[in-house]
């Protein structure tokens, strides 16, 4: 027998409650006995997305959610800046390409997190800017971006969006969605929610919905006008993921019980354990600044390929992480710790590292690693 377990970026594990809540028969999405489950859903997304703002309930992944984050709010041959710092920021490049829109970009050396002001010098000297394209968390890295700062400085541009793909922060960051200006923000189900992949959320302001008006942009199915027109009848523009949805409402409860900040403060302890029980280790991250409370990206030691450690925990240990992607493909392994995710997740992950690593010939003492991990969680 192979238990597995599941310390994967996305998807993440799914709480039993949730699990058995959409256990339950199937009920039918224009009937009145959905009504009062999206109107929760709606309001317990905002709490989550800490907005006043509409939060958008689209059946997709989360690159849906960036899709209409695109084609609803700009005119082809617009310019747009994207922050490059990993394959997702590369994500936001190609998506605004393939609607028409000239992109700048600010890349940004993996490992590493954007500087605001870089963003306020390219807003000041290009006035046709008319949005600001960036991961909360770059999951391909494990890097945590400024959102805070970067909203200090878009605010001053009335004309400028900005827009986050926070599909992986969301849960694990403190993202003040109002407070900060953020105008469009994409959240997916798989990650902090706890749910299966099918769901994008997404948060729309004042200032973006004005923009959408002159939108000319071509769209059907992410068409956030009738989406927020249904909204408002706690409806879906087309067939509503009804079991989704449900499962949603159970799994905001639960974070609802623990409290937004203590949720917020569970991440950064299981964060900093993993990071510092890797450092004990002789490790080191990937992410040289801001490292993400989402996923800690390991950097392997010489001669120990990242991705044979990926494959051999998962085959050997039934352990899902995550293997590094493109520039950082055998450099790298990532483990999350986001979600349905406590003490002992951190300990497992980081015990079946260290045997994996002593498997492969790297000179290890067993559970330096985890009794790093332990002396932290125990505090």
């Amino acid at each position: 027998m192979l238990k597995r377990y599941l310390l994967a970026p996305g998807p993440t594990p799914v709480p039993p409650e949730v699990l058995l809540s959409m256990a339950m028969p199937i009920i039918h999405h224009r009937s009145p006995d959905f009504l009062p489950v999206l109107d929760s859903a709606k309001k317990g997304l905002q709490w989550l997305f800490q907005t006043k703002n509409d939060v958008l309930i689209l059946a997709s992944t989360g690159t849906g959610g960036m899709v209409g984050a695109v084609n609803n709010f700009f005119n082809p041959g617009e310019k747009v800046l994207v922050i490059n710092g990993g394959k997702f920021g590369e994500r936001w490049t190609k998506i605004c390409q393939a609607y028409g829109l000239r992109v700048e970009e600010i890349v940004v050396e993996w490992g590493y997190s954007i500087k605001p002001a870089l963003v306020e010098s390219a807003l000041k000297k290009d006035s046709e800017i008319k949005a600001v394209f960036v991961q909360a968390t770059e999951t391909s890295t494990g890097v945590y971006h400024d959102i805070k700062g970067l909203g200090s400085v878009i605010k001053n541009y009335p004309d400028t969006l900005f827009i986050v793909d926070a599909i992986s922060a969301l849960v694990a960051e403190d993202i003040r969605t109002d407070e900060w200006g953020i105008d469009v923000m994409v959240g997916g189900s798989q990650k902090g929610l706890m749910l299966p992949p099918g769901l994008a959320f997404v948060s729309v302001s004042d200032k973006a919905w004005k923009k959408s008006e002159a939108s000319k942009m071509p769209r059907f199915y992410f068409n956030f006008k009738k989406e927020r027109e249904n909204l408002a009848k706690n409806q879906t523009n087309f067939t509503s993921a009804v079991t989704l949805i449900i499962g949603l409402n159970e799994a905001i409860k639960i974070l609802q019980k623990e409290g937004l900040e203590n949720v917020f403060k569970r991440h950064a302890r299981l964060a900093n354990a993993t990071r510092e029980a890797v450092k004990a280790l002789g490790l080191g991250i990937y992410s040289k600044e801001s490292p993400s409370n989402s996923v800690t990206a390991i950097e392997m030691p010489e001669g120990i390929d990242g991705q044979l450690v990926y494959k051999t925990l998962r085959e050997k240990y039934g352990i899902t992480g995550a293997g590094g992607q493109d520039k950082a493909k055998g450099k790298i392994y990532r483990m999350a710790h986001l979600g349905y995710a406590d003490t002992f997740d951190v300990i497992t992950g980081i015990a079946a590292l260290e045997m994996v690593l002593k498997q492969l010939g790297h000179p290890i003492r067993l559970g330096t690693g985890v009794a790093r991990a332990q002396e932290l969680l125990m505090e």
